[in-house]
């Protein structure tokens, strides 16, 4: 037998050791037991049966009391959370999870930070922005505090895509303006444009055509140099879109059909997305009293929108 060989069989012995073990224990121990089995089901990818063992470790140590550590629960809560969140069930997992990061406040533990950060991520993939909101902004501080300016940025950067959903535009501006400086500051090239480009929506939104065009431009100029298309696609259609804004119909024309270009190239095809750009270039025709030309875009978009259905959105523009 190969070491490889050697090294399975010890972790099978131990698992059915741990098994054996729960009949002979009780308390904290057996809460242990049964949290270890936990970690190690989740290992392999059984969700559901990993899912069932700390949620059985969570109630030995929530009818153990105080006399359970709080590290103990929380991180039984903590188990729970990823094993819903590997199950897609994110709502219940950031439900979980706040258990988890709000027993770890309570004992100063320096684990919660981590798991706060998790937290707002699972909020936001949850679409609980306002939740997502307060627990970064926890967040924010904390690594401020401990001299962790990158946290800090990602932070700010998560709150503006969150206030950015709730439609709240300035609060989302001053949030990615934040992190904008945290990243210029560690010299993280590619997250400043990251912010330049969410900055340019902002004022886009807010009717700023002029600063949404310096930010978005700043923006593409970052992501072709890096030869980041995927994001320059969207930088580009920022640009697009404050062109338009200020009156310059011509040119936010000619950069919106580059963006319809990538993305009718671009495989799988994002019809949400495409859907969304052609809309725009028909509305940007109309402006240039290019009726018959939007028209015939309208209608061919609209067997398209009625497979999609009235509800699709696009995806989000570059998390």
């Amino acid at each position: 037998m190969s070491d490889e060989d050697d090294s399975q069989s010890d972790d099978i012995i131990t698992e059915e050791m741990l098994w054996e073990r729960i009949p002979e224990t009780e308390g904290l121990e057996r809460a242990n037991t049964y949290y270890e089995l936990s970690a190690r089901i989740y290992a392999r990818g059984q969700y559901d049966e990993a899912l069932a063992l700390a949620e059985t470790a969570r109630d030995i140590y929530s009818e153990l009391g105080a006399v359970a550590p709080a590290d103990g629960l929380a991180q039984a809560y903590s188990a729970i959370g990823y094993n819903l969140n590997q199950l897609k069930r994110m709502n219940e997992a950031a439900h979980a999870m706040s258990k988890a990061v709000e027993l770890l406040r309570e004992s100063k533990s320096p684990l919660a930070i981590d798991l706060a950060c998790t937290l707002g991520e699972w909020w936001y993939g949850s679409k609980e922005y306002a939740n997502a909101i307060s627990c970064m902004t926890d967040c924010v501080q904390e690594h401020l505090v401990d001299g962790n300016d990158s946290g800090a940025a990602n932070d700010l950067h998560l709150i503006g895509c969150a206030q950015r959903e709730l439609g709240n535009y300035v609060l989302a501006l001053e949030s990615f303006q934040e992190a904008r400086a945290l990243f210029k500051k560690l010299k993280e090239v590619i997250n400043v444009a990251r912010c330049d480009q969410k900055i340019a929506h902002c004022l886009t939104a807010i009717e700023d055509g002029i600063g949404a065009l310096a930010a978005a431009q700043k923006s593409l100029d970052v992501f072709v140099t890096a030869h980041d298309h995927y994001r320059e696609t969207y930088s580009l259609l920022e640009l697009g879109k404050a062109q338009i804004l200020i009156g310059k119909h011509e040119e936010g024309l000619a950069s919106l059909e580059r963006v319809l270009e990538v993305a009718t190239d671009s495989e799988p095809r994002d019809f949400e997305f495409i859907v969304e750009i052609e809309n725009r270039i028909a509305e940007v025709l109309r402006k240039l009293h290019r009726e018959h030309e939007a028209d015939e875009i309208t209608r061919r978009l609209a067997a398209v929108s009625e497979i999609l259905g009235e509800d699709s959105e696009p995806e989000d523009l570059d998390e």
